[in-house]
């Protein structure tokens, strides 16, 4: 087409210089080419051709060719299912799509809207092209089938395999208590919605204080009659250390201890070495904690354990690339030989009645415990709208492909000026979380991590597991 645009700028001009050719190069019959307007550009053809179905594990990416070079992409005008593909590229003729994780057994469109493309020839493309294909049935993934700590009790493997049977299936709804030893936050929940979270979250952050006449981890009446009453008991751990070195002998006033990595000296690279300060603290926590938990144990009472959560704190526009919690301030290796001495000692304790959560904030491959401390993957995301929810659920579902993955927390970021997308939405673009747990709202909060209206929006969904639907054979 190129030649043929030539020749006719070449009879133009011929015909313009000389009297002699017009009467061949006028008359304007139909049968002539329109020489003013440049040809428009043609799809030449495609993989996977229009129509056909591909392998959702394999296909990774789409490509058009046209018949012209493209020299320009406005990828923000090319769309899958309507979703936006940022990174669209081209080379010559061939434009190059990345599709992100596909679903099985769903019908795809790829649309390349008008003035996406600019050719060689055609300038700004003025009509769309689009692409239509389906995949097959994916292949589930196969989530490993047993749990990480030795000789595992017999309600943490029965909690396990109830979780491995209903994954992607349902997503079971949690709530996190305020840090005090409670479940008044999924009472609130239950008054709203008529029906109480699947989970309840509770943490150790007060350690130091207990036994306290305001806290006592001793008595686990508020976790025993949440798993009585049929519910699935969750607990994490924010950390606290002094923020300098004790003097020996001294009584430290929990008042001054803290979780900040910029707030304290204590380096994770010396927790696990012995003869340190920071290895004497951390024996006397784990000795303390360890008594705490063997009464849960002892108590039939599995929990899914979130001990050293979002280690990396990479999220590195807000916080210029350093840990916001101190477990994370000697970077991977030295939180992997914590996390594992915290495993191993739980572990020679006898706590065989813990699932083990680690927290991914994605690109933190250098944290992670490794397959044979972790049971799931948990992944805590505010201010999140749907499409990023999606995208992270899909990145780590592929970065840990036999591992639950669960919506570890969420709710409003003071960042972003939004809350986490409405869980239906999610589901429905394929964020399939094993469980999702907003979190508790402090004191005079300015905007709720979730309302009223995102409650009853979760808990009415056919696929939000409550409490009173578990079904979890050993009690």
């Amino acid at each position: 087409m190129k030649k043929l645009s030539l020749l006719a700028r070449l009879a133009t001009l011929l015909c313009g210089a000389a009297p002699l050719f017009l009467s061949s190069c006028g008359g304007g019959g139909a049968d002539d080419p329109v020489i003013d307007e440049p040809l428009p550009a043609s799809l030449v053809s495609s993989v996977p051709g229009d129509g056909d179905t591909v392998d959702p594990e394999s296909t990774t990416t789409l490509t058009l060719t046209f018949d012209q070079a493209i020299t320009t992409v406005m990828a923000q005008s090319i769309t899958l299912n309507g979703d936006a593909v940022a990174t669209a590229t081209a080379s010559g003729r061939m434009l190059t799509v990345p599709t992100g994780r596909l679903e099985g057994s769903t019908a795809y469109t790829l649309r390349v809207g008008t003035y996406a493309l600019r050719f060689e020839e055609e300038g700004f493309n003025k009509r769309e092209y689009t692409l239509a294909f389906s995949t097959s049935e994916r292949e589930q993934p196969q989530i490993k089938a047993t749990l990480a700590v030795p000789n595992p009790s017999a309600e943490a493997v029965s909690l396990y395999a109830y979780l491995r049977g209903i994954y992607g299936q349902k997503t079971l709804s949690g709530m996190m208590a305020d840090v005090a030893w409670n479940h008044t936050e999924s009472d609130r929940v239950a008054q709203l919605t008529g029906k109480y979270p699947a989970i309840n979250g509770y943490d150790y952050i007060h350690l130091a204080w207990s036994p306290a006449n305001w806290i006592d981890y001793g008595d686990i009446t508020p976790v025993s009659e949440w798993w009585d009453a049929g519910g699935i008991v969750y607990i994490g751990w924010h950390w606290c250390v002094p923020s300098t070195q004790p003097a020996e002998g001294a009584t430290v006033d929990p008042a001054t201890l803290t979780y900040q990595t910029g707030a304290t000296t204590f380096r994770t690279a010396n927790a696990t070495v012995e003869g340190t300060w920071e290895n004497d603290w951390v024996r006397a926590d784990l000795a303390k904690l360890a008594g705490y938990l063997k009464l849960l144990r002892d108590a039939g009472i599995p929990v899914l354990w979130r001990p050293l959560h979002e280690a990396s704190g990479n999220i590195y526009e807000y916080t210029g690339g350093t840990s916001w919690f101190w477990w994370g301030n000697d970077g991977g290796a030295a939180y992997v030989k914590l996390w594992r001495y915290m495993f191993d000692y739980f572990a020679a304790e006898g706590l065989n009645n813990l699932v083990w959560v680690w927290t991914t904030q994605t690109k933190d491959d250098a944290f992670y415990p490794g397959d044979g401390y972790v049971d799931i993957i948990g992944r805590d995301l505010y201010g999140n709208t749907t499409a990023s929810c999606v995208s992270q659920y899909r990145l780590i579902s592929q970065t840990y492909a036999d591992k639950l993955v669960a919506l570890a927390e969420c709710g409003w970021s003071d960042y972003t000026n939004s809350r986490v997308g409405p869980i239906s939405e999610q589901w429905t673009a394929g964020a399939r979380w094993m469980w999702f747990m907003p979190w508790y709202d402090n004191d005079g909060a300015a905007n709720a991590h979730a309302t009223d209206a995102w409650w009853q929006d979760a808990m009415n969904q056919p696929y939000v597991v409550t409490r009173d639907q578990l079904d979890i054979t050993i009690r």
